[in-house]
């Protein structure tokens, strides 16, 4: 079997002997063609992987930010359809950056499951993160998206109890991906000393790379996550940069995409020790 897009990434940045930065956009936000501006520009700008949010009219993990950009997003005519063409366009010029969709489970079982497995593989989607999908019920998706290569990727909160973990991660591919505070996204900062005694005991169950999201907004703390764990997921810090740069109808301005990628590099910068 040939190695996953997401195992590949992070052998090489093992060997280069830094963690990910993984940033994250919402697909359609504020419309098509600047979400896909901003998503052909990550890997230029240091994405190592990249993170696409697939709007959904009720995103209970979601922060007023993550919400706002889904709304947009939705207003915009996002469709998993559509979220799916924008990897088939990246895909075009970049073979190589891993695509991870994070989305509810709702909108992929109205899609057909699998169906929804099988043309995300053949877009060159990468990894699914659904964040309303526990282990136990993961028998609808599971089995179409292993058989098509995709990971699931799981979330591992500071709640998840110790006893539970190995069943979450049993069930995980790719990386796992650990939730920093608890609550919903964006409200605030992972606190650094929680994260440095809580990954070892998720790396004690686990070979896959961890990787840390939910309250990881600056440089800093993006650079200490990436060295505490294996990455560091960016998401609310880089939606309110580009909902600050809309005009008062909430549309694009010429450098909407050039302040989101901006703040990339300055996260990129932070996380490869520059």
């Amino acid at each position: 079997m040939t190695r996953s897009r997401i195992s590949e990434r992070f052998a090489k940045l093992k060997a280069e002997g830094r963690g990910a930065l993984i940033p994250f956009l919402e697909a359609y936000d504020p419309d098509p063609a600047t979400s896909m501006a901003i998503l052909r520009g990550m890997p230029g700008a240091g994405a190592d992987l990249i993170e696409i949010g697939c709007p959904f009219t009720d995103p209970m993990a979601d922060g007023p930010t993550v919400q706002a950009a889904g709304q947009r997003g939705l207003k915009a005519g996002a469709t998993l359809a559509g979220t799916l063409a924008m990897v088939r366009d990246f895909r075009a010029e970049d073979d190589a950056t891993p695509v991870i969709l994070m989305g509810y489970l709702n909108p992929i079982l109205s899609y057909g499951a699998e169906r929804f497995c099988v043309d995300a593989a053949s877009s060159g989607v990468d990894g699914l993160i659904v964040v309303d999908m526990p282990p136990e019920e993961a028998e609808v998706l599971a089995p179409h998206a292993q058989a098509q290569g995709l990971d699931i990727i799981r979330l591992v909160a500071p709640t998840t109890h110790e006893a539970r973990l190995p069943l979450v991660l049993q069930a995980s591919s790719g990386f796992v991906y650990y939730v920093a505070i608890t609550g919903i996204t964006g409200t605030r900062s992972a606190d650094p000393a929680a994260l440095e005694a809580a990954i070892p005991k998720v790396k004690a169950h686990t070979d896959l790379p961890v990787c840390i999201g939910f309250g990881v907004r600056t440089p800093e703390q993006a650079a200490h996550a990436a060295r505490v764990a294996d990455g560091a997921v960016v998401a609310s810090a880089l939606l309110d940069t580009l909902a600050k740069s809309l005009d008062e109808q909430g549309r694009a301005r010429p450098d909407s995409v050039r302040r989101v990628l901006d703040q990339v590099r300055e996260l990129a910068a932070a996380v490869r020790g520059g």
